[in-house]
């Protein structure tokens, strides 16, 4: 039985084409292959763990004698994004996909909305982060309409200049667009996209983002941990992705910098149960602008991290790194792909062996469970 058990999903971090990729548009996705093609990945740490013993990984070498259990994850569900993969995780099965917006939100909903809030809205198209509060900020300074904007993920995005909406403001918007975008238009998620600057050329998006999800609509893993009595910490965004839903502590964090902080902290925390982590920026910041380099960087800077924090786990831990799905910095596209990710699986008395290739994210929460109450 393990005290405690921490689990760090690498945000957007997938392992090559799904056998389903094709279906998604995603045939030739991987995000591994394509930051690894740039020279700049190093991850000694992760390597010695088995990484590059995973199936079909080849763009990070195989060890002989591995430090960890690893795998090859399959989603099930139908979906490519957050809130479907960490669901997944946590045992819930997305049979169809959540409602998308290529074509922007229908009528309704926008003046649904524009009543609620007593503010006009712009744009309302599928739109990369960065370009449009660049096309939209300045008319938004002058107007105070809000920019709308979606992607080809469930979302529904908000994004407002700090000093004209001030970011608790826009939170409370996000809230009563949640409340809005239920039943068939409930999607994903409405995410808070709070920017500073003086004009187009120097508008840039802050770290005060938050993510406002749909509440699981069954009960999960992390349900039926803190109703057992464990502890459910959040670290990052998984305090949002669940809707609090099973969660008993919550530590939101504005980059992966940050989200290692606390999760060192987190070792020093007698606390028995889940810390389940979320490090953002690989997908925020790198996967979505197209910047293999820079996410080849942020996945080094990780692993180097990770050899710090492995030494300073007790016996009685578990370390599990996982992802939620795809977003390959080289292809064609800012949006996620449809990818496997890896699992590593980290313990004293865990057999270090190839668990082969897993279908459903599903075991990832399983096995933390068992972990915890079972050992």
């Amino acid at each position: 039985m393990k005290k405690r058990v921490f689990l760090i999903v690498l945000d957007s971090f997938g392992i090559g084409a799904a056998h389903d990729a094709a279906d998604f548009g995603d045939v030739d996705a991987n995000t591994l292959g394509s930051i690894a093609a740039t020279g700049k990945l190093c991850v000694p740490n992760m390597t010695a763990m088995g990484f590059g013993n995973i199936d079909g990984i080849n763009a990070v070498p195989s060890v002989e004698n591995p430090l960890a259990a690893y795998a090859r994850l399959v989603e099930k569900s139908r979906g490519k994004d957050t809130t479907t993969g960490h669901w997944e995780m946590a045992g819930i099965i997305s049979e169809s996909p959540m409602p998308t917006y290529p074509d922007g939100f229908p009528n309704e909903i926008i003046r649904a909305f524009e009543e609620a809030v007593g503010r006009g809205t712009l744009c309302n198209l599928p739109y990369s982060g960065t370009d449009v509060i660049r096309d939209y900020g300045e008319e938004h300074l002058r107007t105070g309409k809000l920019i709308i904007y979606t992607s080809a993920d469930s979302v529904f995005q908000i994004a407002a200049h700090e000093e004209l909406v001030p970011v608790d403001e826009l939170y409370r918007y996000c809230r009563i667009a949640r409340e809005i975008l239920v039943g068939k238009h409930g999607v994903g998620r409405v995410i808070a996209r709070p920017f500073v600057g003086s004009n187009a050329s120097d508008f840039k998006r802050t770290g005060n983002r938050r993510d406002f999800s749909l509440v699981p609509p069954t009960p999960t893993v992390l349900n039926k941990l803190s109703d057992e009595g464990y502890d459910v910490i959040g670290v990052g965004k998984i305090g949002d992705i669940f809707a609090m839903s099973g969660i008993t502590e919550t530590n939101p964090t504005h980059s992966n910098r940050e989200g290692m902080q606390v999760s060192s902290a987190m070792l020093d925390k007698d606390f028995r149960g889940l810390c389940f982590i979320n490090l953002v920026d690989f997908d925020m910041h790198y996967g979505h602008r197209q910047d293999a380099d820079g996410y080849a960087v942020a996945m080094s800077e990780f692993d180097a991290w990770l050899g710090e924090f492995i030494p300073r786990l007790r016996d009685d831990d578990a370390l599990i790194i996982t992802a939620d799905h795809g977003c390959d910095p080289s292809d064609n596209s800012t949006d996620h792909t449809r990818e496997n990710v890896p699992m590593l699986l980290y313990g004293r008395g865990i057999d270090a062996k190839n668990l082969g290739t897993l279908l459903g994210f599903d075991n990832v929460g399983r096995i933390a469970y068992e972990l915890i109450t079972k050992g």
